[in-house]
């Protein structure tokens, strides 16, 4: 029986030839599902679209775009079994880095196509989806910096020169950070709350890996005293992002929790997966397995009972008992 799935596609993500794109997902995906493609507007955003397709009762929503595009639908899908997949072309494509999603067309096609899904934890900040992460301070300044203009000329290198920038203005705040359990003040320059992050999401690095399915939310507290720290700081997140090890800087913090409010004096922007929502305080509380997504099948590699080839001398004599205990 013929699948069938609305593919979202935003012409305007990223920086390749759209019509291309669409035609080489139409090659790989129509022979298969049928699919219905509706296109994002200035006047109609993939959220929309999105309600409209879950409100249709759709077997499958496909997103094509950048991470602002992605998360959109993503967020609109949770809370229902309605799974998503993920065609990345954007920017950054963080969103398909943090959950382990193919980033080129034809890859992400195939895992679609393979059909094989994962639940993953989703949370809500402000009463808004989250999907990936929430951050005050650095984070949300560099975001506000990296402007449509400049991803569009310089790609990544836009969120790194705004880093950079934000660096020279870097301020202090202080922030109340309440769990489940306890209430924590810091001072602090940025806190990150994390759903599923990216290794280039380098201030939600502070745990040894953020963990998307867990049922927990991952913070990470940074408190340089100076610029210099700073880039010390960010330095050994992205090398804990690479090794998979904690942190082990005093400035910088981490702890997980089920659900955080967190206050800043004086107040601060606040970025919701990419986008600037407001200012603190914000609220943010996972919804365990709150989002299905298509994923590529998962190889489970046995392990090697033995190896021995390669030993200097080796020889191997098998025993005739051996041989005839066997038959």
């Amino acid at each position: 029986m013929t699948r069938s799935a609305c593919l979202i596609f935003n012409p305007v993500a990223g920086q390749s030839d759209p019509d291309q794109d669409l035609a080489q997902i139409r090659k790989i995906l129509a022979p298969e599902i049928d699919l219905e493609i509706l296109l994002t507007t200035e006047e109609v955003d993939a959220d929309e679209l999105a309600k409209a397709a879950i409100g249709r009762e759709v077997e499958a929503l496909i997103a094509s775009g950048g991470d602002g595009t992605l998360s959109a639908v993503a967020a609109a899908l949770v809370g229902t079994n309605i799974p998503l997949g993920v065609i990345p072309r954007g920017t950054a494509n963080a969103f398909a880095s943090a959950l382990g999603l193919p980033d080129t067309i034809e890859a992400a096609c195939e895992t679609i196509l393979g059909g094989a899904t994962r639940q993953v934890d989703a949370a809500f900040c402000n009463g808004k989806p989250m999907v990936l992460l929430a951050g005050i301070g650095f984070e949300a300044e560099t975001v506000e910096k990296a402007d449509r203009e400049a991803k569009n000329r310089f790609g990544l290198l836009a969120y790194i020169l705004a880093g950079f920038k934000q660096l020279q203005e870097m301020k202090a705040f202080e922030a109340e950070i309440e769990t489940e359990d306890r209430i924590i003040t810091v001072n602090a320059v940025a806190v990150t709350v994390a759903n599923a992050a990216p290794a280039t999401s380098i201030l939600a690095q502070g745990p040894a890996g953020v963990i998307f399915d867990d049922g927990l939310l991952d913070l990470t507290v940074v408190a340089p005293a100076n610029v210099a720290g700073a880039i010390a700081a960010s330095y050994h997140l992205f090398r804990t992002a690479l090794t998979g090890n904690a942190t082990n800087r005093d400035d910088i913090g981490y702890l997980r929790a089920k659900r955080c409010k967190i206050t800043a004096n004086p107040p601060q922007k606040v970025v919701l997966d990419g986008e600037i929502i407001g200012t603190t305080p914000l609220e943010v509380e996972c919804i365990p397995r709150g989002l299905t997504i298509l994923v590529p099948p998962v190889t489970v590699e046995m392990p090697l009972e033995e190896k021995l080839e390669g030993l200097p001398g080796l020889t191997v004599e098998y025993k005739l008992e051996s041989f005839e205990q066997a038959l």
